[in-house]
């Protein structure tokens, strides 16, 4: 019978955790992330699954062979998973595994025509980093660190467009303490106006997974590797392991980590699965 753990239980999927795996399972257990976590057993979980909180994704942990708890799988995420997917306005989800014997799992429960997407997973190690491919940008761009003054608009100055930083530091984390307690983050300003965020998306440990983004009108000025350095360094001199995870044919993305010096840690495949 499939369960929900109470978060004072999370500890108990440690042991399900694969070394390879991805960054936001080790986050949720620790409970730097919200998520929420749904097992076999609740004394003893062999297999399970992470409904993280950026809500349409989940992480499948443990036994890929579990055969009663795979057998539940179909009609659980069709009814209880559904019922409280649908109030968030999910008509699908995303099925990943956090080692590659879930994808045949994946299959088998939601049938072999679900879609799959390649992506790959980075890190930095300090010898790795290329702090020579810093560019230079533009006159007028200009990196700043993200605080809490930056966050609450305040200081000297405010920016027109600060639900831009607000809204993406939402989308990974349960609150703004959260983040800044946690996490780091610097964003590029050009004339009052937010054009450019890098900032810890997950923190697990002393990893920080990156997530970045660049107003459209922006892109093509390397405002992107600009942060990204700037984020990288502030890594290196904490003794933090930056992370970084992409779509494999996001090239830009790839670029970008490649010639800031990351490397290849694995690759995954996500499955894109609509609810009956």
């Amino acid at each position: 019978m499939i369960s929900e753990l109470e978060k004072s239980e999370y500890y108990k999927c440690r042991e399900l955790i694969y070394e390879e795996g991805l960054l936001e399972a080790e986050a949720v257990i620790e409970g730097s992330h919200p998520g929420r976590i749904f097992v076999d057993d609740i004394i003893s979980p062999t297999a399970g699954f992470i409904w993280l909180g950026s809500n349409n994704g989940f992480i499948f942990i443990g036994n890929e062979e579990n055969e009663e708890f795979n057998f539940e799988l179909y009609d659980f995420f069709n009814t209880v998973i559904k019922h409280d997917a649908n109030k968030l306005g999910l008509t699908a989800f995303e099925a990943i595994g956090n080692h590659s014997k879930w994808n045949d799992t994946f299959k088998k429960v939601f049938g072999e025509n679900v879609k799959g997407y390649n992506q790959r997973v980075y890190e930095l190690k300090k010898t790795d980093y290329r702090k020579q491919n810093e560019p230079v940008i533009e006159q007028g761009y200009e990196v700043i660190k993200i605080t809490k003054d930056i966050i609450e608009n305040k200081g000297y100055v405010s920016f027109e467009n600060i639900d831009f930083l607000r809204s993406k530091i939402l989308e990974f984390w349960k609150s703004f303490e959260k983040f800044l307690e946690y996490g780091i983050g610097y964003i590029v300003v050009y004339d009052n106006e937010i054009v450019s965020i890098c900032f810890s998306g997950v923190v697990a440990g002393n990893v920080h997974a990156i997530d970045i983004e660049t107003l459209k009108c922006h892109q093509g000025k390397k405002l992107g590797q600009k942060v990204a350095h700037f984020f990288v360094n502030e890594c290196i001199e904490n003794n933090i392991t930056p992370y970084w995870d992409c779509m494999e044919i996001n090239t830009a993305s790839v670029s970008v980590a490649e010639n800031v010096g990351f490397k290849n840690k694995f690759n995954y495949i996500w499955y894109s699965v609509s609810f009956e």
